[in-house]
């Protein structure tokens, strides 16, 4: 029997995850991300996919991220029925971030429609609307990591901690034919051995074929020791500036570590003095996920049955009329709020708010991507526009670049580095720049057979 993978998405980019898995009987979709970035990217997501959905027997899935898994309801729009294999964790977040995905393309459509409207033209319909992403929930099927699945006949799966999000798995899959077994690992996105909260990603021994992710392939990251003494610094101008502090939130991952440390230096940050708010529904649904699934990582981010960190002085505001209500704090708040681009959400009101007081700080602790707000703000915009309003950038900027979720060049290479044989290797989920010096580093130092993966590119396993 063969096994063969094809890669369709996250080719020489970091969005779209989708992969291809074939024997003589089954086909398998190994993720089934959304596409992300500019317009005439996202417009991608509505082509066919790349088999007939009636094709697909069943979907693996690594981790929760959208562009992992945001176009699972899309799947299930177009007709598919089958099981979605994913970890619990996962699971748990997922129901929280899908639904949310179709409310933003609800949102997408009514607002292109009301331009297409003006022009005569026909509306158009949401990619898939948040209905669409509660029913799909009903084909997961949540497993536990070092589990042996028979997802179909003779095809087996185990997931192993990946270390970057709750539930986040490298992806185990054997197929056996006669006697022989051929293995595919696929690496999902690999946690950064020293992230505050998540365990550090497993390491496996065996594979015939190894995929993995390259976002961070061509760089090093700061030691995580200035990250601590840099977020206390923040806090300490900012106290003695009097204003508040403003930290746009990346909901799932990024938000949690940020807690945690909060808590872990509560007194060293001499944080007492300060009022915290979660001022993000979604982070607050997650956070709450992360604490009913503390037994899947190692830091002990909550106490007793709280699914708020044990800040002395932290609140979870999930209405709107709780957020307006931080609108009038002049001094003394740091509001953590979404979205982590700036590229709606809640975040702007309190930007409106703080960002053109020069006694404020605007704390940046994630990538901004190209053409995002957050990322004019790091490039040190004189002012903003919201809402058609321009507003002065006088708040101090800080960019905090210490708080990955991802493996940098050594801690991927390591990863790679614990295989025996040294099976060939094929780069996804990155971008040439950093895909080349990972490349170059693999070969030097470990003589690994290394393929940057192209878009249609079919490789047999074993």
């Amino acid at each position: 029997m063969t096994f063969s993978i094809q890669f369709f998405g996250a080719t020489e980019q970091v969005t779209g995850s989708l992969y291809v898995l074939r024997t003589d009987q089954h086909t398998v979709l190994l993720e089934c991300g959304l596409i992300q970035g500019s317009r005439k990217s996202e417009a991608q997501n509505k082509a066919d996919f790349p088999v007939p959905v009636d094709e697909i027997d069943a979907v693996v899935l690594s981790h929760a991220h959208i562009d992992h898994s945001g176009r699972i309801p899309l799947l299930f729009k177009r007709g598919y029925q089958g099981p979605i294999y994913t970890h619990r964790g996962t699971l748990a977040l997922s129901e929280i971030m899908l639904p949310d995905s179709g409310y933003l393309n609800e949102k997408d459509a009514e607002w292109e429609n009301k331009h297409r409207e003006k022009k005569g033209l026909d509306p158009i319909e949401a990619l898939y609307t948040r209905d669409d992403a509660k029913a799909c929930l009903r084909l997961f099927r949540g497993v536990e990591y070092g589990e042996t699945t028979e997802i179909l006949p003779g095809l087996f799966l185990n997931l192993h901690d990946a270390g970057h999000i709750l539930g986040s798995a490298i992806v185990e899959m054997r197929c056996k034919h006669g006697d022989k077994l051929s293995t595919l690992v696929f690496s999902g996105d690999l946690g950064y051995a020293k992230a505050p909260v998540m365990n550090p990603p497993a390491q496996l021994q065996s594979a015939d074929l190894v995929v993995m992710e390259s976002t961070y392939g061509d760089r090093m990251h700061r030691p995580f020791d200035e990250t601590i003494a840099e977020l206390g610094e923040v806090f300490d101008s900012a106290r003695a500036s009097r204003g508040n502090v403003v930290i746009p939130a990346f909901t799932v991952g990024r938000t949690q570590d940020l807690l945690y440390l909060m808590k872990e230096h509560e007194h060293s940050w001499r944080l007492k003095s300060w009022q915290v708010y979660l001022d993000s529904p979604m982070a607050i649904d997650a956070t709450e996920a992360y604490a009913r699934y503390r037994d899947l990582y190692g830091a002990q981010l909550f106490s007793g049955d709280s699914t708020l960190p044990p800040l002395p002085n932290i609140f979870a505001t999930r209405s709107t009329e709780e957020s307006m209500t931080i609108n009038s704090i002049k001094s003394g708040a740091i509001i953590i709020a979404g979205s982590g681009m700036c590229t709606g959400g809640r975040i702007h009101h309190h930007l409106k708010y703080n960002i053109w007081r020069p006694e404020c700080h605007v704390v940046i602790v994630g990538y901004q991507a190209d053409g995002t707000l957050g990322r004019q703000i790091v490039d040190g915009a004189d002012e903003i526009r919201l809402w058609g309003e321009e507003y002065k950038v006088r708040a101090t900027v800080h960019t905090i670049g210490g708080l990955s979720a991802h493996a940098d060049q050594a801690g991927l290479v390591d990863w790679y580095r614990h295989f025996e044989s040294k099976p060939p290797v094929y780069l996804v989920h990155g971008e040439e720049r950093s895909q080349i010096p990972l490349t170059e580093r693999l070969e030097t130092e470990l003589r690994a057979p290394v393929t940057i993966a192209r878009q249609g590119m079919r490789v047999d396993i074993g």
